[in-house]
């Protein structure tokens, strides 16, 4: 499927400019519209705007409002423009968030905004951080949970706090109550479980994933006691598998679900 073409900044400032003057006029009662149209109507007939009409009306009454909005041009705007979106990439990047370019999460994991993922497991809370900074609800699962506000300074705390769910439970003790996108996890997250338990959460996982979604299990490491590369292998034997190995002696465990 063809990717539809990236919207120009000009563009983008023409609505930014409509928008700001439906919400103004929106805002203000009937009677004071219709004053600004008698002022629009005045100042047309002193341009010797003889052959007036509506469209002609319409554009001078959103002349006015711009004016009294001050809205910047498109000059200024695009400056402060490019400068937010520069910002909004490196908030972007992994390595903003502590994370490897070349880890898992950032390879493997791509997920379109407003996703909605879980992330269990012990210190996850750069990942949690990383995914609501892709535009992403998340909710953390953890003995001790991640709070947004306690990991965050200034502007990235106002940005990403209302992202974030922390719950402390054992995984075990989790109910979904909304389809997700995703699950990322680490091995710990089923620390203390019975094979019976673990077999169960991750069914209860499964079926709480949309179609096409995906869970990792990240950094792995062989012989540890918490849950085998092997154990997850049967328990995701219906899902596409992959093992993606970051260059050490662990590696991490991702299964995406087939779309029906």
């Amino acid at each position: 499927m063809d990717q539809p073409a990236p919207r120009s900044l000009k563009y983008e400032y023409d609505l930014f400019v409509e928008n700001e003057i439906e919400v103004y006029k929106d805002s203000i009662s009937r009677s004071a519209l219709l004053k600004i149209g008698d002022e629009a109507v005045s100042s047309l007939r002193s341009a010797d705007q003889f052959a007036m009409n509506e469209l002609l009306l319409c554009d001078e009454v959103d002349r006015i409002i711009r004016k009294r909005l001050r809205i910047p041009t498109y000059a200024t705007w695009r400056k402060k423009e490019i400068k937010r979106l520069k910002e909004q990439n490196e908030f972007r990047r992994p390595e903003h968030w502590g994370l490897p370019a070349d880890g898992a999460l950032a390879r493997e994991v791509h997920l379109p905004a407003e996703s909605r993922v879980l992330v269990a497991g012990s210190q996850v809370s750069n990942a949690a951080l990383y995914l609501a900074a892709q535009g992403c609800s998340v909710t953390t699962i953890d003995s001790a949970p991640v709070n947004g506000d306690d990991v965050l300074h200034g502007a990235e705390a106002s940005l990403l706090s209302g992202r974030i769910e922390s719950l402390a439970m054992e995984l075990k003790e989790w109910a979904p109550q909304e389809l997700l996108n995703a699950v990322v996890c680490t091995p710990a997250a089923f620390s203390g479980l019975s094979a019976p338990e673990r077999a169960r959460v991750i069914d209860i996982l499964k079926s709480a994933t949309r179609d096409g979604g995906v869970h990792l299990v990240d950094t792995l490491i062989a012989g540890q006691a918490e849950l085998s590369l092997s154990e997850l292998r049967r328990s995701y034997k219906d899902w596409t598998i992959s093992i993606v190995g970051d260059g050490t002696s662990s590696h991490s465990f991702l299964a995406r679900k087939s779309v029906a």
